[in-house]
């Protein structure tokens, strides 16, 4: 009989809104953990039932930024680790084990972990998504989340280490969520260059075609066969679409950005 990896000292927190087809799932990978936050933002499904299930501590609280929520939740946060996940990743037997194992003695005040990544039903080994990583495990306090419009970073305070085994993540259900969520981070990512001072061209023109030739040529995608050309394709639509918001936001004026 297997003993089950010690993950007691770890407070879970999980960022909300609409997440009831992946919730389950992270919060299953996860058991075990001292105790498991989730803040939510208005979510209109089945979520908050999920998280009750689960023995979630869950707040309800207006979205400004992935960045707020996060820092906000981190300061309810009890117990000596935070782990940091979102709803569609999810912790494997083999890194439960791992984190179980290096918290124990850590002269780290964090941990990278790399993602495996899937889309449209494929693990992605190449387009740059195999050196994909994110600082998500931290002792409680050694970190905080500088603002900004679109993908928030961790600035930890101190020495940083490096899992071995990848975090599991499916970041979008189908096609028809990945153009949803293109929206809006394109929109996001429009408004963080607005705010920067930034212009629309040349980079709409040149800097599309970049992101493709970059992951299906430089990167390899060509060899994740046809989910690698769809998501450098779609990649670079993105790009496009954010340069366009730019565009728009320019035209409109700082009002816009409300």
């Amino acid at each position: 009989m297997s003993i089950e990896p010690d993950l007691s000292r770890i407070s879970l927190i999980v960022i909300t809104l609409n997440e009831e087809n992946n919730l389950g799932r992270c919060l299953e990978s996860a058991r075990g953990v001292g105790e498991v936050i989730v803040v939510d933002s208005m979510s209109d499904d089945g979520t908050l039932r999920i998280a009750g299930e689960y023995g979630a501590r869950v707040f309800t609280r207006e979205f400004v930024s992935n960045a707020d929520q996060k820092n906000w939740a981190m300061d309810q946060a009890a117990l000596e680790w935070v782990l940091i996940l979102d709803a569609d990743e999810y912790l494997s037997a083999a890194l439960r084990e791992e984190i179980a194992e290096r918290i124990v003695s850590a002269r780290e005040n964090g941990f990278w972990l790399y993602r495996r990544n899937e889309f449209l039903g494929r693990t992605i080994k190449h387009c740059g998504w195999d050196r994909d990583r994110v600082l998500r495990l931290l002792r409680r306090g050694r970190g905080r989340y500088p603002e900004r419009a679109v993908h928030e970073h961790l600035e930890l305070k101190g020495k940083a280490g490096r899992l071995r085994e990848r975090l599991d993540h499916i970041p979008y259900r189908d096609l028809d969520d990945y153009i949803e969520r293109m929206k809006s981070y394109s929109r996001r990512g429009a408004l963080e260059l607005h705010r920067k001072g930034k212009g629309s061209f040349p980079g709409m023109v040149l800097r599309p075609p970049a992101r493709f030739l970059r992951m299906y040529i430089l990167q390899l995608g060509f060899l994740d066969g046809s989910a690698g050309l769809m998501l450098c394709s779609f990649a670079a639509i993105s790009v496009f679409f954010k340069y366009a918001s730019l565009r728009e936001l320019s035209r409109r004026g700082p009002e816009e950005e409300r």
